[in-house]
């Protein structure tokens, strides 16, 4: 819960900001009305302040005109369309430190509706992408919306992902995707998404969740989650298709015995047949983030010592600090071959 929920002017102006607005009043949450289409006042004396007052604050505006042509965001999808930037929870190796701009406030668009409609002009297009069959034009065109949030993670506050599964849920053509470090799906299990969205959740080695994700769900909960939606019922849209994020995964000492306990508990818990893969992201961080990261949590655990990595540069010749190549092949041979022993049915996406 926000302990400041902030509305600009125009997000009041959209249906959706009303809704957003009557959702907040609702929880007696303090609501303040802007001045100006500007977000201010979350500013603190340092950064560690400046952090506690955004992290605080659930800001609700309209998505900017650059929000509505859509980015390639391989592999996880087709398109990123992004229905918040800045997420409530405290990961200490959050990916979206050094990545977006500012403090690290919670931003809803209100003007959600708009943006989704906007997502039929990008249906039927299929950006390179190496972990699809991007060649294939009768699949499903897929937009990701957890690029810079936790969708369910600030749900209860707008409704916005329920509004993203409904309207999915009308196209033959187009498939929603969001990943999650939360539990509370009850109010989505009953929704018409007709298949049209995979709901996934993102897991690691429970002493890693329990040690580096603050203010999230507990692994347990979270798998207890991924079941309830898994499961098949008679109203809405019937089971969802589901996928796990295993991420993001660490050498950590006797890792292999971390991760398998992990790969048990998720066969204990889809013990039904489900439509279901995975993707494995291994830990990496830039210059960048690694600077914001420890301004955030000054006495993180996480391992972050450029000596023991390697250097990778993307194409726009930035550097990102990655497990050595021995390392990646051993861990990835590890995870393929645990998961496809447990799992065969469930397509593993990508290894990165």
């Amino acid at each position: 819960m926000p302990k400041r929920v902030v509305f600009t002017p125009d997000a009041l102006n959209e249906p959706f900001g009303q809704a957003i607005y009557e959702r907040v009043t609702a929880l007696d949450l303090p609501v303040d009305i802007a001045k100006g289409n500007r977000i201010t006042g979350l500013r603190g004396a340092d950064e560690r302040e400046t952090y506690r007052i955004a992290k605080n604050t659930l800001a609700i505006v309209n998505a900017p005109p650059s929000a509505f042509r859509l980015q390639p965001i391989p592999p996880s999808a087709d398109w990123q369309m992004n229905l918040a930037e800045g997420c409530p929870a405290h990961c200490q190796y959050c990916y979206l430190a050094g990545s977006l701009t500012g403090p690290p406030v919670v931003r809803a668009y209100a003007n959600l509706p708009k943006m989704l409609a906007n997502t039929a002009t990008y249906e039927g297009t299929y950006p390179p992408n190496k972990s699809w069959q991007s060649t294939d034009t009768n699949r499903p065109t897929t937009f990701e919306v957890s690029c810079y949030t936790d969708v369910l993670g600030i749900e209860h506050l707008t409704g916005s992902l329920a509004e993203c599964i409904q309207h999915f849920g009308t196209r033959k053509h187009g498939q929603l995707r969001f990943v999650t470090k939360y539990d509370q799906v009850d109010s989505l299990l009953d929704l018409p998404h007709n298949g049209q969205t995979r709901a996934r959740f993102s897991l690691n080695a429970d002493s890693i969740a329990r040690r580096l994700e603050g203010g999230t769900a507990s692994l347990e909960a979270r798998l207890q989650a991924l079941r309830k939606l898994a499961l098949p019922r008679e109203r809405g849209g019937g089971s969802y298709p589901i996928g796990l994020v295993i991420a993001p995964i660490m050498p950590i000492p006797d890792w292999r015995a971390h991760y398998t306990a992990l790969l048990d508990r998720i066969a204990e818990v889809i013990d039904f047949p489900a439509d279901m893969n995975v993707e494995f992201i291994s830990h990496r961080f830039t210059p960048g983030s690694k600077d914001v990261l420890l301004q955030w949590y000054p006495n993180t655990s996480l391992d972050m010592d450029e000596e023991t990595r390697a250097e990778k540069r993307n194409k726009f010749g930035g550097t990102k600090y990655v497990y050595r190549p021995e390392e990646m092949r051993e861990m990835k041979a590890f995870f393929y071959a645990e998961w496809q022993s447990r799992f065969p049915n469930a397509p593993i996406l990508y290894w990165t």
